[in-house]
């Protein structure tokens, strides 16, 4: 269920629904774009009211937006995510904000230089609308992997362990995104989700 899959880095946690993980961003500072309406905390009411996808503006990055991912379980992702638009059509870029390798006190990490190793990754997620709904699709790993069976030359990729990086430069990610914006061949089902009503 893609609902359920956002974005622990831990896989484990997910099922087998992992998003895709990508070395570069799907966005140059010139495709970024900034929209009010996609501030604040939004909801799938119908199926996972506890879920709730915050939105926040932050000045760094410049025009980014913080995002705090809450699953029905109370889990919490927190991510840097950017707007912007390629040929009319919007996507939002989502990086993790902090790494779970990076404690506030270093001297409580086991094993401090294992953190050398790790790297932050980058993922996308379609957007179909923003008001008075937020439509999300989000990309899956597990379209990747068909994508690459079908055709091994769909993407620059490398496996590590059992994760596919894709490790194409921005512009061939846009292409891709571009390519598969309107089917159903790299993103998942669209997930709809509402504003939260805020308590009086």
């Amino acid at each position: 269920n893609s609902r359920k899959l956002l974005f622990y880095l831990l896989p484990l946690l997910l099922g087998g629904c992992v998003p895709v993980l990508c070395l570069y961003p799907l966005y140059t500072k010139e495709d970024i774009v900034l929209e009010k309406k996609l501030t604040g905390t939004w909801v799938d009411d119908a199926n996972h009211p506890e879920t709730t996808w915050e939105f926040k503006r932050i000045d760094e990055p410049e025009n980014a937006y913080k995002l705090i991912f809450t699953d029905e379980d109370g889990k919490k992702g927190s991510f840097i995510a950017h707007l912007l638009k390629l040929q009319n059509k919007l996507f939002l870029d989502v990086y993790p904000s902090e790494l779970p390798w990076e404690p506030d006190d270093p001297n409580t990490m086991d094993w401090p230089y294992n953190s050398f190793f790790l790297i932050p990754a980058h993922t996308f997620i379609k957007i179909d609308s923003i008001d008075p709904q937020l439509k999300m699709r989000l990309a899956l790993e597990s379209k990747i992997e068909e994508l690459l069976t079908e055709d091994p030359n769909a993407v620059k990729h490398m496996s590590i362990g059992e994760r596919v990086v894709l490790t194409a430069s921005t512009k061939e990610l846009q292409a891709l995104v571009l390519k598969h914006a309107d089917d159903d061949k790299l993103f998942a089902d669209e997930i709809p989700l509402v504003r939260k009503e805020s308590k009086p």
